[in-house]
């Protein structure tokens, strides 16, 4: 092995000092957030005026606490009910997608899978307005023509659920695409010469093989569902995504209620990270080399 030539000082103090300002800038202000969900004070901001456990804990009438505050509980259950369904729906639309444009060839392929790529740059804003005013106008005209009223097109949770799938499955594709286009075909074709069927093909061989980028694009979906704002306060009704409230409370003046929850979702996204990384990483053994 050649040894690597010795960089200037100069150049690896530069490195450092990007690589340090880069995770101060990541990491810092989720470290406050973090710290004040415990701070014995009615803001969640500096000064420090102690420690406590009431923004986790309490229940009176100064002071609810997470555990026991109906209001966020109940959102974190829509927002976690949303995202599931953004789940399911982008990754197996995203790998039936990906098939589509790995495995066959049509007139317009290539037209097709530019337009599938435009919700990642329209915003988010923008999309979600435009989701409402088209279903509005579908819901409007069936209501005018039929008598029929399409309360699933009408701002609620169904609306979010399509607003949110309708550029998440975008990622979910570029995920399993990604891995399809590197897979080895010989496999298939060996199994199809041994007497094995398309649909036990597609089980026990393509599917396996496609299960830790399947996994990831869940893993994805269902962070970005929850987590997202712009397009979820254009198409929300009566019931608030987490989200949604925590803005609405942020208005209103915050308390470390917020921090707390906060804190939460940063302990339960990191779990989730390394639940989901074990897990990829058994399937891919589990598919083998």
């Amino acid at each position: 092995m050649i040894p690597s030539l010795p960089r200037p000082a100069i150049q690896r103090f530069g490195l450092a000092a990007f690589v340090l300002g880069f995770f101060v800038f990541l990491f810092v202000p989720l470290l406050v957030v973090a710290v004040f969900a415990f701070n014995n004070a009615e803001h969640p901001t500096p000064p420090w005026m102690g420690f406590t456990l009431d923004w986790f804990l309490a229940q009176s009438d100064a002071r609810t606490g997470l555990l026991f505050d109906a209001e966020l509980l109940q959102s974190m259950a829509v927002s976690t009910w949303v995202a599931l369904w953004v789940t399911v729906l982008s990754v197996g639309v995203g790998t039936c997608n990906a098939f589509l444009l790995e495995r066959f060839e049509f007139p317009g392929k290539g037209l097709i899978a530019v337009l599938s790529m435009l919700p990642l740059v329209i915003p988010g804003v923008i999309l979600g307005i435009s989701i409402l005013a088209f279903a509005s106008r579908i819901a409007n005209f069936a209501d005018d023509t039929w008598g029929l009223e399409l309360e699933f097109l009408r701002p609620g949770l169904p609306l979010v659920v399509l607003g949110q799938f309708s550029y998440i499955v975008t990622i979910a594709t570029l995920t399993v695409s990604a891995s399809l286009r590197r897979f080895d075909r010989t496999l298939e074709e060996a199994a199809l010469n041994l007497g094995a069927s398309r649909a036990a093909v597609l089980w026990t061989v393509t599917l396996p093989y496609l299960r830790p980028s399947m996994i990831g694009a869940a893993a994805m979906a269902f962070l970005m569902s929850f987590e997202n704002f712009n397009t979820t306060l254009m198409l929300v009704g009566s019931d608030s995504p987490l989200t949604i409230l925590m803005y609405s409370r942020m208005r209103e003046g915050a308390t470390p209620v917020l921090n707390a929850v906060s804190l939460f979702l940063m302990v339960a996204s990191a779990v989730l990270a390394l639940l989901l990384l074990r897990g990829s990483g058994q399937s891919r053994q589990a598919a083998g080399p």
